[in-house]
């Protein structure tokens, strides 16, 4: 084989990179001479991937359920992915949010849409049936949910919406202690915390406190104030901030709600939740009333926040 210039420059700078780092480079490249060559099915995982599955019940229908879930965390992973990049740039401009709020759009665009397919493709006697051998675990305890709200916002605009005035001055503990899904997690009949929310902050309490103080100076918002003005009043940035906003608050969790509601509704008593969250409070982006830039919507929208989509799951 002939030592073209083009290999030997490619040979040297290699030479060069092994060399930074006091390593051999003939030894890196005998290695290459025994090293199998990559697959598709090896670089993804694909058989874990494929096996994850492990339905409690005999009901064939309770692996759409598991997978659809399995998918969902992997999209919020992308989210919080995006997320990332933004906390974490050392100078962010308008153009670089935009960019990261676009993928968390997309993929929110693909939630979303996406959700009817678990829906409408669960016989719905199977899932009412398979449900209870999932007691007390419930989609409550997605921790990455949790973490795109820590990383996108000021914690106080989580906090429980009667109080969020009067959080401004909170302490970090007062904050955690008064954030709004706490409240949908408490027993229907004895307003207790349910064992759901326990088990949730046994396992992720620490956690979450952490990310709550790694964010307060790089979430979305906080970074979005720190751009110049002329990015701050760029139309598109506004846009995709509010396609967020509106995507994570209103819409995903709107969905949530006419599944529940499809399922769960019933006269004259309705279905408790897996987890025995209260989800007739919690569920409804109108009852909830989250958003993580409130700056950016006018009086009256925030007055109508998850209005039309919580009127539209009961007349569904």
């Amino acid at each position: 084989m002939e030592i073209t210039p083009e290999l030997e420059e490619r040979l040297v700078k290699l030479q060069g990179k092994y060399a930074v780092m006091g390593q051999d480079m003939l030894s890196y490249i005998d290695g290459l001479l025994y090293a199998d060559y990559l697959t598709y099915w090896d670089y993804i995982h694909l058989d874990v991937l494929l096996n994850l599955q492990t339905p409690r019940t005999p009901f064939p229908d309770e692996k759409i359920f598991i997978m659809y879930h399995q998918i969902t965390e992997l999209y919020m992973k992308l989210i919080r992915h995006a997320l990332e990049q933004v906390a974490k740039a050392e100078v962010l401009t308008g153009e670089q949010l935009i960019i990261q709020l676009k993928r968390i759009n997309s993929y929110y665009k693909a939630l979303i849409s996406s959700f009817e397919i678990m829906v409408d493709g669960m016989d719905k006697d199977q899932f009412l049936s398979f449900r209870m051998a999932l007691l007390p675990a419930s989609g409550f305890q997605s921790a990455q949910y949790r973490m795109i709200e820590i990383a996108a916002t000021e914690t106080r605009y989580l906090t429980a919406y009667e109080t969020r005035e009067a959080m401004a001055s909170a302490t970090p503990d007062e904050l955690y202690n008064n954030l709004y899904w706490k409240k949908g997690a408490t027993e229907l009949a004895s307003g207790k915390q349910t064992l759901t929310l326990r088990q949730f902050e046994l396992k992720y309490a620490e956690e979450f406190k952490r990310l709550l103080a790694e964010y307060r100076d790089t979430n979305v918002l906080e970074r979005y104030h720190r751009l110049p003005e002329a990015d701050q009043q760029n139309p598109e940035v506004i846009a995709e901030m509010r396609a967020f906003d509106h995507a994570a608050n209103v819409e995903w969790p709107s969905m949530h709600y006419k599944s529940a509601v499809r399922y769960l509704m019933k006269k004259p008593q309705d279905i408790k939740a897996s987890g025995g969250t209260n989800w007739q409070q919690y569920l409804p982006a109108r009852a909830r009333r989250v958003t993580f830039f409130p700056e950016l919507w006018s009086e009256q929208e925030l007055q109508d926040w998850g209005r039309k989509a919580t009127e539209d799951a009961l007349n569904q």
